[in-house]
């Protein structure tokens, strides 16, 4: 039975000097979850400061700039790098990205336990194959691509965390796809709306 987490939004705590005394970084992934076992994981990932720098909304639908068209291009070339994903439902919005991705093994790849510890996310120690690594490696492919166009090696573009969610059934997943689809509609209604 897996539980449900709810944290603040990535960039709504008070932006303070950083204080190795005082401040502790932490994850909000799911601890001793193995991020790289088969399932859905529906995965929200914003703009820093939630600047739009996407595109805009027109008509209920998402008019792609020059960099979201990127965002959308590094997120196709996640599946064509890993043949054991599935894209599912996702779009670019305006400051931020949604999309669900399904992890499929099959008899080419071994199959591990839940509880094996190589293949649970240690904090700042990657795990091959897994959700954390396959969006780390997105969110810098993007990143690296932004600062050449924007002449700005070095800058930074997402916010440092990202939200997952652990589709636990068909229910589930059926909602996480409705909420993508209709995103663009209810722009103005959502939470990271600028």
């Amino acid at each position: 039975h897996m539980r449900t987490r709810h944290a603040t939004l990535p960039g709504d705590e008070i932006d303070m000097q950083y204080n190795p005394k005082i401040h502790h970084r932490y994850s909000i992934r799911l601890k001793g979850y193995n991020y790289s076992q088969e399932g859905a994981y529906f995965i929200t990932i914003c703009v820093q400061q939630k600047k739009c720098l996407f595109g805009t909304i027109k008509n209920a639908k998402i008019q792609l700039n020059n960099l979201g068209k990127v965002v959308a291009e590094e997120w196709r070339k996640t599946l064509d790098l890993r043949d054991y994903l599935k894209l599912d439902a996702w779009v670019v919005m305006p400051n931020h990205f949604h999309g669900i991705i399904q992890i499929e093994k099959d008899g080419s790849v071994e199959k591990e336990s839940i509880s094996s510890d190589k293949n649970i996310e240690k904090f700042g120690k990657p795990v091959s194959g897994s959700i954390p690594s396959i969006i780390r490696s997105f969110k810098s492919a993007v990143t690296k691509r932004f600062n050449e166009v924007r002449q700005t090696p070095g800058g930074k573009l997402w916010q440092r965390n990202y939200w997952e969610h652990v589709i636990r059934n068909e229910t589930e997943l059926k909602h996480f796809r409705e909420y993508i689809l209709n995103n663009p509609a209810h722009w103005k209604l959502d939470k990271l709306f600028r």
